[in-house]
C-alpha cells in the first residue's frame, strides 16, 4: 500500500508561530462511535485524537446507543435518536433527518472539513450540514458490501445495485479516502466519479509494541494448557461469516495429520461463534482448536505473543488493521491471498500468501520448521511497522483536508 501526498509534511499545515492550521474545525459522522468497538471505529478514535493533538477542533455527529439523544461530557459528541436496524448488528437507524437543535448547533459552528464514514444513515447528515456551511466533503469508504451479503437481503444482481448506490451516494463528495489499492480499484470498477486517494488506516503502535508480559503469557498458556513444545496458530477479530474462518478451522485440520505439535487459537467473538464452535468439533480436533471468545482489549497485545504465526483466511478486509496489529508484535503472518494484503506481507520477507489448503499447510510448516527465517520474519515486521502508525495516517489525511481546503478557498468568490 502507497501512501499519497508524500510532498507534505505535518508541520506545513501549522503557521511559523505555532498557531492552530487553516483547516480549524472538521466534523466526524458515522453511524458507529463509541461505546461501540469495531474496525472503522477504532480508525476514527485514532484519527480523531491525533488531529486534536495538533490543534484541530473536532466534533463528532452519530447515532445514539439507545433511543434518546445524548452529549457527550465535555460536549463534542452528538448521539442522534435512532432504532435498532436489524439487518446487520450494532447499526442503528436515526429518527430524525431534518430540524434539531444539535445540527443547528453544528452548522452554526461551521465545519471547515466534514468527514464522513459511513455511507448509510449519517451521510444525510454529512451531506445537509456540507449544503448549509460550504465545507470539504471527505468519505473513507470503509466497508465492501458484496462481502457482506449474508447479513443483507441481497438477490442476483446484488453487485450491480451497489455499484449503482455507490456511484450515487459519493457523487457531490470532493474526495473518497480508500484504505488501500483493493478498494480504490473497487470504487473505480463501480464507476464512481469522485477523486479517489488511498490512504492507509493506522493503528496505535505503542499497544502492540510494548514489552511481553511473561508473566503473563506464562498463565495464558497455563489457561489453555498448552504445552511448551506446542506451537500455536493464531486467528484474532470478529468472528463473522465473511472472515471466512470455516476455511482456517478446514485448513488446520489437514495441518493437523501432519503434525502432532500445532495449535490453533481462534481469539474474539462474534455471530459466527456457534456455527465456528460446531465445525470444529465436526473435525473431531478435541482441544487443539482453542475458542476464546471475547478477550479484553488490554489483553490483546499478550495474545498475540501466545502466537507463532498469525492466520488469516479472510478476502472482506478493507483496512487489515489485525494484519497490522499482527506485524507491529512480530508476528510472520500466512493469509489467504488478496489485494488488501499488498505492501503489508511481502511473500518470504514477513510472511506468505496462499491460496489453497496445500500451500497453506507448507507456509506454515516452512515457518514453524526454519527459526532463521521466523527470526527474520519477525525482525522486518517489527522494523518496518511504523509504517502503518496512527501518526503517519493522521499526517496523510490532515495534508489531504488542507489541499481540499485550498482548492475550495481559491474558487470561492470574495464577497
Amino acid at each position: 500500500m502507497q501512501h499519497i501526498l508524500k510532498k507534505h509534511t505535518w508541520e506545513s499545515h501549522f503557521s511559523p508561530d505555532g498557531s492552530s492550521p487553516t483547516v480549524r474545525r472538521i466534523l466526524i459522522t458515522s453511524d458507529l462511535y463509541l461505546p461501540s468497538v469495531n474496525g472503522v471505529v477504532t480508525s476514527m478514535v485514532n484519527l480523531i485524537n491525533e488531529l486534536r493533538a495538533h490543534g484541530y477542533e473536532v466534533r463528532i455527529l452519530t447515532t445514539s446507543y439507545d433511543n434518546n439523544y445524548h452529549r457527550s461530557e465535555d460536549g463534542l459528541v452528538y448521539y442522534m435518536r435512532s432504532i435498532p436496524f436489524k439487518i446487520y448488528p450494532g447499526i442503528r437507524m436515526p429518527l430524525n433527518y431534518f430540524k434539531h437543535a444539535y445540527l443547528d448547533e453544528i452548522i452554526e459552528w461551521r465545519p471547515d472539513v466534514v468527514h464522513s464514514q459511513c455511507e448509510f444513515f449519517t451521510f444525510q447528515y454529512a451531506k445537509k450540514i456540507v449544503e448549509e456551511t460550504g465545507a470539504v466533503f471527505v468519505h473513507t469508504y470503509h466497508t465492501l458490501y458484496n462481502q457482506y451479503a449474508s447479513y443483507l437481503p441481497l438477490h442476483a444482481g446484488a453487485d450491480m445495485l451497489i455499484a449503482l448506490g455507490s456511484q450515487l451516494r459519493l457523487e457531490d463528495v470532493d474526495t473518497v479516502v480508500a484504505p488501500t489499492v483493493k478498494v480504490r480499484n473497487t470504487l473505480s470498477d463501480y464507476g464512481v466519479r469522485a477523486p479517489i486517494a488511498v490512504i492507509p488506516t493506522g493503528i496505535s503502535l505503542d499497544k502492540f509494541q510494548t514489552p511481553r508480559d511473561e508473566t503473563v503469557i506464562a498463565d495464558l498458556r497455563a489457561q489453555y494448557q498448552i504445552r511448551d513444545e506446542e506451537r500455536l496458530l493464531l486467528s484474532l477479530g470478529r468472528l463473522g461469516k465473511e472472515k471466512n474462518i470455516e476455511e482456517l478451522i478446514r485448513y488446520f485440520a489437514i495441518l493437523s495429520r501432519r503434525r502432532s505439535d500445532v495449535r490453533l487459537m481462534i481469539v474474539g467473538g462474534g455471530p459466527d461463534e456457534a456455527r465456528l464452535h460446531e465445525i470444529a468439533e465436526s473435525y473431531e480436533l478435541g482441544d487443539r482448536i482453542l475458542f476464546t471468545g471475547m478477550v479484553n482489549p488490554s489483553m490483546v497485545r499478550q495474545y498475540y505473543a501466545l502466537g507463532d504465526v498469525f492466520v488469516c483466511a479472510s478476502t472482506s478486509e478493507t483496512q487489515g488493521l489485525t494484519y497490522v496489529e499482527a506485524l507491529a508484535c512480530g508476528l510472520p503472518l500466512v493469509c489467504r491471498d488478496d489485494p488488501a494484503l499488498d505492501g503489508v506481507v511481502t511473500p518470504g520477507i514477513n510472511g506468505y500468501r496462499y491460496t489453497n489448503a496445500n500451500e497453506f499447510c507448507n507456509y506454515v510448516n516452512h515457518i514453524l520448521n526454519t527459526p532463521p527465517l521466523a527470526h527474520s520474519m519477525t525482525k522486518e515486521n517489527l522494523a518496518n511497522a511504523n509504517r502503518f502508525s496512527k501518526e503517519r495516517f493522521a499526517e496523510n489525511i490532515a495534508a489531504l483536508y488542507t489541499e481540499l481546503y485550498e482548492k475550495k478557498a481559491l474558487k470561492t468568490p470574495i464577497l
